[in-house]
């Protein structure tokens, strides 16, 4: 593993006070923002304003996911924030090539997810329009789930396709990421790591990032 990027999730911080949140993860390498709509999963979070709340505040890279349908709509207005990056979910979009292309041309990295029983191999051939690939390691929807260990197998086949493509595209994993899974999600291929509960649950969350971070890469 040449790199471990850590992504906490606020979906497991205190509502009441993201900013000072916020600074309790400055050590991660980006800030996971996940945007429910009580439709494409059964919970409702938050939406584009507070995003963009976020993002005038946030000394760190925005790192939006999108759990909502209609994603070919909504999506470019994330993008048109100026956040990072924007993940939709393939199972929300009907066009998911243009929809990338969107996301960049609005100047946000694109990224697709893909539930835990969603394949991979038909969405292999559109892998160089994308700059990321989430794989869901539980149902997508609450935080503090297990993960699911049945995943493993997909991340290994979305590792072998980016790396037989040449280009530059990050494997991120997201649900049940912990000090006792980590290793495995890398070792299986992912090199992006969204974190909630693990992180936010620790006495010092800058510190537990560094010590997943450490753990991704094998304890060296």
């Amino acid at each position: 593993m040449p790199n471990a990027r850590i992504n906490p999730s606020i979906l497991s911080a205190d509502f009441a006070n993201l900013a000072s949140e916020l600074e309790r993860i400055h050590t991660a390498d980006a800030v996971h923002v996940d945007v429910m709509d009580n439709h494409f999963v059964p919970n409702l979070t938050l939406g584009l304003p507070v995003v963009d709340a976020l993002r005038k505040v946030s000394k760190l890279p925005i790192d939006v996911h999108l759990m909502i349908e209609n994603a070919d709509r909504w999506a470019p207005e994330y993008a048109q924030l100026g956040v990072d990056s924007v993940t939709f979910h393939a199972e929300a979009s009907a066009a998911p090539i243009r929809l990338a292309r969107e996301l960049r041309s609005a100047g946000a990295k694109a990224s697709m997810a893909l539930r835990p029983a969603t394949p991979i191999e038909p969405y292999l051939d559109m892998l160089g329009e994308l700059d990321m690939v989430l794989l869901m390691t539980v149902e997508p929807g609450f935080g503090g789930q297990k993960f699911l260990d049945l995943v493993l197998p997909k991340i290994k086949r979305a590792r072998a396709a980016i790396d037989g493509s040449g280009k530059p595209i990050a494997l991120q994993v997201d649900g049940g990421i912990s000090r006792d899974t980590i290793l495995r999600a890398a070792e299986a291929g992912a090199d992006v790591f969204v974190a909630g509960s693990a992180v936010y649950s620790a006495e010092e969350p800058s510190v537990e990032i560094d010590v997943l971070r450490n753990l991704a890469l094998g304890g060296h």
